[in-house]
């Protein structure tokens, strides 16, 4: 199951140096949770035809509402710069395979809108 959102920031407040770097790696060191992060990772680059560089965070979130599922994943990547997509699967990391991530003819419904409701992502 996937939530599709929306919002265009500056590239400022997402660098792209920033993205790769180790500050956003995972508090979980679990060899098995870094190898799901980076399929996840991978899977989103391949699905969505991203070039090497372009800047793609996987995250692992838990949610406190009401009906949420205790731990789900969330995916973002950038594209010209300041153009973010987002999705959530509701699902941990570890148990997403390719067919969670939506499909190519969805890139544009995940472009993300300021205001939306998920700016944690």
């Amino acid at each position: 199951m996937v939530l599709m959102g929306a919002e265009t920031k500056p590239a400022a407040r997402c660098p792209t140096a920033v993205l790769r770097s180790t500050m956003l790696r995972s508090f979980d060191k679990r060899p098995e949770h870094l190898q799901a992060l980076d399929r996840v990772r991978e899977w989103t680059r391949a699905r969505f035809k991203l070039t090497q560089d372009a800047p793609i965070l996987v995250s692992e979130v838990a949610c406190g509402l009401p009906g949420c599922p205790p731990l789900e994943t969330v995916v973002a990547f950038w594209i010209d710069g300041d153009t973010r997509h987002h999705f959530k699967v509701f699902k941990r990391v570890e148990e997403v395979v390719p067919d969670d991530l939506p499909p190519i003819w969805l890139k544009n419904a995940l472009i993300a809108v300021e205001g939306e409701g998920l700016e944690c992502c």
